[in-house]
């Protein structure tokens, strides 16, 4: 039997596969993460929510390295990042050690509330950009 925590990870990347990312992705404000797909090679887009300081982008991710884009950036950490309309290079770091609940509050409030609401593992991720 699946556990609740199994349930809440393929219910909400259910519902952020189909209906969420489809219209986050579209909307030109929206930031958004491309990683490499590990198996295709192929580009793969996220919307994602955090905050740029200076030249590094910071966000937590909700379901850590439950999520593929995770596990993407583990197989290549070059990704691009659409910020307020530009897309950037850069480098993605995972940060297992860093506390991403304190992390989310130096982050937009609106996000992180929806990160921590649907999240079961997360993991703050820094992308350097170029």
């Amino acid at each position: 039997m699946a556990s609740r925590r199994d349930m809440k990870h393929a219910v909400v990347t259910g519902f952020q596969r189909r209906v969420g990312n489809p219209i986050l992705g579209r909307l030109p404000i929206q930031t958004l993460l491309e990683t490499t797909g590990r198996k295709s090679g192929q580009p793969r887009i996220t919307p994602i929510g955090g905050r740029r300081t200076g030249d590094s982008f910071w966000f937590v991710s909700e379901f850590g390295t439950r999520s593929q884009y995770i596990r993407n950036i583990q197989a290549d950490n070059r990704v691009r990042l659409r910020l307020h309309g530009h897309w950037h290079t850069g480098t993605a770091h995972l940060l297992p050690d860093d506390d991403p609940v304190a992390r989310l509050r130096s982050l937009p409030r609106a996000n992180s509330a929806a990160v921590r609401a649907v999240g079961t593992d997360l993991m703050t991720v820094r992308i350097d950009l170029d």
